[in-house]
């Protein structure tokens, strides 16, 4: 590999000699071996929308250079459009703060700029600098979490669109297993009856709640504190900047972001991205619930509650022939494991902050933008794969429910609870149906039973053999 020369601060540095970046950037590879992992594509995203926007900025100011500014722009404009990601190589693992992301951006920027203008990479006159000119007005200290917070809601569509996309196929098998009467379980016990479609109405319901808590956090995230430098003064950046930075990056990511309104708080405070993180948290949580749901409803088929049937997408073992495993279902709880790991490193990170500055902020990004990433390709999945394709096993469920004895609860407002009980014990010791035993015993006749205890009646809830007041 050749190399060529770049200076900084600490002296010179080899870089290999096509690279983009800088002498710093080397430093920062060098001294952060540490994962191999490279920053997310919506945190160079971000980070070079900061800087575009800056060159605007700075340049309708008379602060920058109009020919700069330009090729800084053009420069800017190409990382946005996806181009020039092998430039971007600082472990996640770094100096605080991102100091190492922040000059990545300022000289992959600068030396593509530079080109632009006509200057070889290895010119020692060439004009644009990654710090005077592409971080002009700026610090690490308010473009890391301005670039955490637009990275997010660059994403925040794509997240949408999977959640919203769950809900509705939940919704769907709502309405399709409507008709399916089943045993309901408390505790993994027998329980009065519910409908099938009652069940997937609630798993669709509890995704959109955590989208709607998913939208709340996100509309903090639109608070930025570009403008305040390097501990919220806004010390070498004009007092235009910051309102004007503001509105050229609402225009240029097309989101409606606004002031934070204390620059201060905007660099010692990290509660808005933990915020988004807990509500992202919360789904797992959900999403949890819903996988084991499927894998309990699932399990068997011969010996489980075999009471809906997952779309068979792989063999399921290496030794046994036949065996199929609800594999989405498990791809969807390890995904939620990880993604709620990934908020307490988050969590612990965002209370670690100290005075003027939270210098945790890049494993705060790399967690916020590998849980949206991890989430939005494993919740796709689990729709297409898993729930699209469920089917409902009538049979089974309604085959349980004949031998549910706590069908007798609905008995109960006429013959009482000790009678009740009496007759569910009987009817678990000897195999009789409730039915059976009621009339038996003379406390109701059959007919009065089959009123009482119809089943699709019992899941509509009200007081069996009461009529409502009129």
């Amino acid at each position: 590999m050749s190399f060529r020369i770049e200076k900084d601060s600490l002296g010179e540095m080899q870089v290999p000699a096509d690279a983009l970046y800088g002498s710093q950037t080397q430093r920062a590879v060098l001294n952060f071996p540490v994962s191999g992992l490279k920053p997310y594509p919506a945190f160079v995203w971000a980070q070079a929308a900061v800087k575009r926007a800056a060159a605007q900025v700075n340049r309708d100011l008379g602060l920058l250079e109009p020919k700069l500014a330009d090729a800084i722009i053009q420069a800017a404009d190409e990382i946005l459009a996806g181009q020039h990601q092998d430039q971007f190589v600082v472990d996640p693992f770094q100096a605080g703060a991102g100091t190492s992301h922040n000059m990545n951006l300022n000289e992959v920027i600068a030396n593509r700029a530079n080109q632009i203008l006509g200057f070889a990479l290895d010119d020692a006159n060439k004009p644009v600098n990654p710090n005077d000119h592409v971080n002009m007005a700026q610090s690490t200290n308010d473009t890391i979490p301005t670039a955490i917070r637009l990275g997010c809601l660059w994403r925040l569509p794509e997240l949408v669109n999977a959640v919203t996309k769950l809900a509705e196929a939940l919704e769907a098998k709502a309405a399709e297993f409507d008709d399916v009467v089943k045993s309901g379980r408390t505790h993994l016990q027998d329980a009065v009856p519910v409908r099938l479609g009652q069940e997937f109405s609630a798993y669709a319901l509890a995704v959109r709640n955590d989208l709607e808590r998913i939208n709340v956090a996100a509309e903090r995230m639109r608070r930025l504190g570009i403008g305040g430098t390097a501990t919220g003064s806004g010390l070498n950046a004009h007092t235009e900047y910051h309102q004007r930075m503001v509105e050229a990056l609402s225009a240029l990511s097309g989101q409606p972001l606004r002031s934070s309104g204390n620059l201060f708080e905007s660099m010692q405070n990290m509660a808005d991205p933990a915020d988004f993180s807990a509500s992202m948290r919360s789904l797992c949580i959900t999403l949890t619930r819903i996988a084991n749901d499927f894998r309990l409803l699932s399990s068997g088929p011969a010996t489980g509650l075999d009471e809906i049937r997952l779309p068979a997408v792989q063999p399921g073992s290496s030794i046994m022939p036949g065996k199929v495993n609800p594999v989405l279902a498990e791809m969807l709880n390890m995904a939620s494991f990880h993604v709620q790991g990934c908020d307490v490193t988050i969590s612990l990170s965002a209370q670690a902050g100290q005075l003027e500055l939270n210098v945790m902020m890049p494993i705060i990004a790399h967690n916020l933008f590998e849980m949206m990433h991890v989430l939005i390709g494993s919740i796709n999945a689990f729709t297409d794969k898993c729930v699209v394709g469920v089917t409902a096993n009538r049979e089974k469920a309604e085959g349980w429910l004949a031998k549910n004895a706590i069908l007798v609860t609905a008995l109960n407002p006429v013959i009482g609870y000790l009678n009740g009980a009496a007759v569910a014990k009987e009817a678990m010791a000897t195999g009789k149906t409730i039915k059976e035993i009621v009339v038996e015993k003379g406390l109701l006749s059959g007919e009065e039973v089959d009123k009482l205890i119809d089943a699709r009646t019992l899941t509509e809830g009200g007081i069996q053999g009461i009529a409502a007041a009129g």
